[in-house]
């Protein structure tokens, strides 16, 4: 690979997932993200009780990023061959917990308005 474009990234990712996998996906990750987004307008403040709960739930997306991906490609733990697929694995893993972290605030936004803290 000479050159790394976003064409080439979407290649990889689609013969990595399958097409509707990656494209589901990001379709998605746009929804969550402009529903994080209305959240934000349409509160004009952020509520910390519902912050430190998504935070709290951070592990738990770092955890299941690993794993979907361990899952998706049959692959295991000991198939790791050097410091660059653990910085792509911690980097998956920083991608899941802050996916998860904004979609569970989403979530409890939408589903009760915002309270005085």
């Amino acid at each position: 690979m000479k050159d790394l474009t976003l064409g080439t990234l979407i290649a990889v990712f689609e013969e990595i997932f399958g097409a509707w996998l990656f494209w589901g996906m990001a379709v998605l990750a746009v929804i969550v993200t402009l529903a994080y987004v209305f959240v934000l307008i349409r509160d004009r403040q952020i509520s910390w009780r519902k912050f430190l709960l998504a935070q709290l739930s951070m592990p738990v997306g770092a955890i299941a990023a690993v794993w979907f991906v361990l899952a998706i490609t049959h692959s295991r733990l000991s198939d790791l061959g050097g410091p660059v697929d653990v910085i792509v694995f911690l980097g998956i893993a920083a991608a899941g917990a802050i996916g998860t972290a904004i979609l569970v605030y989403t979530v409890q936004s939408l589903i009760s308005r915002p309270s005085a803290d």
